[in-house]
């Protein structure tokens, strides 16, 4: 490399600083170059090769063949393969039918060779114990990037573009434009392919390429620079508006087992919900939430990770006033349930939680991988203390037919409240207890062969069943 070339050392110089103000290399790391052949990559491994001394690290390349172009994709491989033995760079190879893996998993070409090969260069860092992975993309690539976001609609984070670092992906040549690459491969005397289908304006990014920015750059010749500069004070402010959202999220969440009664926050003890799988919900208060300066900004940060679009965020938050108490919106992934002045958000669980079971005798019965209930008698005497504690329960057995069956509730079931006469809806038990929807949906409700319920299993058994200082033999019920 001729040291005393402007074009030269100023990319040089311009990787080194990005890199060390990005902290992208650690010394004595190995690094992998994902190594195409086209002028980025070729761009990339040069100048690291050249600094890897002084950053003290090795590098080794990747070269994907995914067979897409016909003779065009085995010259690539050919290419890379001379560049890296004249550079005395190990060099991994790998080849993908991407037409097949496309058809198999109904993605589209660009989405099935991205796919592989990212899952290919995470393999091979693993394998050969690499730090990271190095990628060429160029301050263009985010400039495009930012305006696809644009395009298809984005929030704060889709206007910074591609960022240094992303896991295990590192792109030193970030603050690069494809021209001063071509400068750079130019003054070094060094030849590079060129991908055919990068000059054909029939996808997205190359529209955007080939069509958008050279319109732009009538308005402003330096437009790519700007918009790059911008997508840097973008990411700036993202670290305040981060720590401000987090405070945000922080302080309209309520914990668990806490519930809101016309806005105010009112401790409740904490029972064991049985029936349910484990899981913990996480609970948003109203109240709090418009109170926040963005309220509906807020709840987009909650819920657009856990799946929810942004429609279903407008419709969630314009729902809010009329406070519509048991609807339920669900997400790829998660459930959100309205509760009065909260709001309710809990992964999906499948339903039903426990399958309906048929106990004909006593004996353990196993209802889930972890829950088992326990059926026993016992003979009472003069001293006989029956459990008091949630997950256990003592009933007179004399009125008891078998078989017992437990099972989820059911609209219009009817108990009569321990330490009550009257019979109460279990809906309506429930609501006073201020159990929300989907604690509701997991209840469940031990019955006897005449279809009474015995025990609304974790909260309060059937006061007809109580233990009196007549009752000969109890029938003891445990959840384990």
């Amino acid at each position: 490399m001729e040291k005393n070339s402007p074009t030269i050392s100023t990319f040089v110089n311009q990787v080194r600083h990005f890199a060390h103000h990005h902290q992208l290399f650690t010394p004595r790391g190995k690094y992998i170059i994902a190594l195409s052949g086209g002028a980025d990559s070729v761009s990339l491994l040069l100048v690291l090769k050249y600094l890897e001394s002084e950053l003290g690290i090795t590098l080794e390349a990747a070269h994907c063949n995914f067979h897409l172009r016909g003779d065009e994709s085995l010259r690539d491989e050919q290419f890379c393969q001379q560049l890296c033995r004249r550079l005395h760079v190990p060099l991994h190879l790998v080849h993908f039918d991407t037409h097949a893996y496309a058809d198999l998993h109904h993605v589209s070409i660009e989405m099935a060779a991205r796919d592989l090969r990212y899952a290919y260069f995470e393999q091979l860092r693993r394998d050969i114990h690499a730090a990271d992975i190095c990628v060429a993309h160029h301050r263009d690539d985010s400039v495009e990037t930012l305006l696809l976001n644009l395009v298809r609609g984005t929030g704060l984070r889709g206007l910074r573009g591609i960022q240094p670092r992303n896991a295990h992906i590192i792109r030193p040549l970030l603050s690069h434009s494809r021209q001063q690459i071509e400068q750079y491969l130019d003054a070094l005397g060094e030849s590079y392919v060129t991908d055919s289908t990068n000059l054909h304006n029939d996808v997205k990014r190359n529209k955007i390429r080939l069509n958008v920015i050279p319109l732009l750059r009538e308005l402003n010749p330096s437009v790519s620079q700007s918009i790059f500069e911008t997508s840097l004070r973008v990411t700036e402010a993202l670290k305040i508006f981060d720590d401000a959202i987090q405070h945000a999220i922080a302080d309209v969440t309520i914990p668990p087992r806490e519930c809101t009664s016309g806005g105010a926050l009112v401790s409740s003890a904490p029972t064991k919900q049985l029936g349910t799988t484990p899981s913990h919900p996480l609970i948003i208060s109203v109240p709090r939430l418009k109170q926040q300066p963005s309220p509906e900004y807020t709840l987009h940060e909650i819920l657009s990770p856990r799946g929810f679009t942004s429609a279903q965020i407008e419709q969630i938050y314009t729902s809010l006033d009329t406070n519509p108490t048991g609807k339920i919106i669900t997400s790829c992934s998660h459930e959100l349930a309205f509760d009065r002045s909260t709001l309710i958000l809990q992964p999906q669980t499948p339903t039903p939680l426990v399958r309906p079971m048929h106990i004909p005798e006593t004996g353990t019965y196993v209802l889930s991988d972890n829950m088992k209930l326990k059926v026993e008698t016992e003979e009472c005497g003069d001293s006989y203390e029956p459990s008091r504690t949630a997950d256990c329960a003592s009933l007179d057995a004399s009125d008891i037919k078998f078989p017992l069956t437990l099972r989820h509730i059911q609209p219009g079931d009817r108990f009569v409240p321990f330490g009550m006469t009257g019979t109460k809806l279990v809906s309506d038990y429930l609501t006073d207890r201020k159990k929300n929807i989907f604690e509701k949906r997991a209840q469940l409700v031990l019955t006897d062969a005449q279809q009474r319920i015995l025990w609304l299993v974790g909260e309060r058994t059937d006061n007809r069943f109580r233990i009196t200082p007549h009752t000969q033999q109890a029938l003891c019920l445990t959840l384990q």
